[in-house]
């Protein structure tokens, strides 16, 4: 009996892992670092645990009888010590941001550092995320983007899996989406024909000239008026964004039915004043 109430003596139960506690370095050592947290005995911090960056000199992190939080990541050993973590604290305040810029749909900076068939792999925040190739909008050469800094939105935040899936895609679509209007005139170039209309890539999204939106006269064949890569000129006409579908219309900077059949050059010269002629004729209806 007096065995096991010296072992409770020792055992101090206000202390558990996953704990967050406040408390202050007193004494560093060649492993780490000494910190009183109010218990029986003092709790120690491994010197890989004190900043998710690396550190040669513990008193730039842990500066001495300064009160700072610390996360316990091992339970009491036989003498009462528990172990701490600032580098496990700082992550998990990380996560916490990142599920909150999920929440609010915010976009991230991060930064390529290193690519597979699947996709590339990201630096976020100091985290590690991946990007599916499907999401990325450079799917051909992923090895080049390596070192590179990519905008890209969350798909799937998963803290207790340490999952982190982004898509540079969708945040690239967004961003330019934001840009856009309808009624806007917009430059891009021809990036595949369909027998139903003409796919246009604008800025990294994509923007579709429906075959009865060319012209005011019927088009009898698209290969004959559009190459792949020509430049053209289109006035938006609607915005999906949730779809992500943008509607485009050449046949309203027209002056007459067939004009752009007959006259592609001209017509595309004189866009930006045909679109604000066609603009002024909307306001006015």
């Amino acid at each position: 009996m007096e065995d096991f109430a010296k072992a409770l003596e020792q055992h101090d139960y206000q202390f558990q892992k996953g704990q967050t506690v406040r408390g202050k370095v007193f004494q560093y050592d060649s492993n780490g670092a000494y910190v009183d947290i109010g218990g029986k005995s003092a709790a120690f911090l491994p010197a890989d645990q004190a900043s998710l960056q690396q550190v040669t000199d513990l008193s730039t992190v842990l500066p001495l009888q300064e009160e700072l939080e610390f996360l316990i990541i091992r339970d009491q050993d036989a003498d009462g010590q528990v172990t701490l973590s600032r580098r496990q604290l700082e992550i998990q305040h990380i996560w916490e941001r990142i599920e909150q810029m999920q929440e609010n749909r915010q976009t991230v900076q991060v930064r390529v550092t290193g690519a597979n068939k699947g996709g590339v792999t990201v630096d976020v925040l100091g985290l590690r995320g991946f990007i599916p190739r499907s999401h990325l909008v450079e799917k051909e050469n992923m090895e080049s983007l390596k070192g590179q800094t990519l905008t890209a939105s969350f798909l799937e935040v998963d803290y207790d899996n340490k999952k982190l899936v982004l898509s540079n895609r969708l945040a690239t679509r967004a961003s330019s989406f934001s840009q856009l209007e309808i009624g806007q005139l917009a430059t891009g170039k021809v990036a595949s024909i369909q027998p139903f209309g003409v796919f246009v890539d604008l800025n990294g999204v994509s923007g579709l000239l429906h075959i009865k939106q060319v012209s005011q006269n019927y088009t009898a064949s698209l290969p004959a008026l559009f190459k792949i890569g020509q430049e053209i000129k289109a006035v938006i006409i609607d915005l999906d964004e949730g779809r992500g579908r943008i509607s485009l219309s050449t046949k309203v900077l027209e002056n007459y039915p067939g004009e752009i059949q007959e006259k592609m050059d001209e017509v595309m010269t004189n866009a930006e004043a045909r679109a604000n002629k066609a603009r002024k004729l909307v306001s006015e209806e």
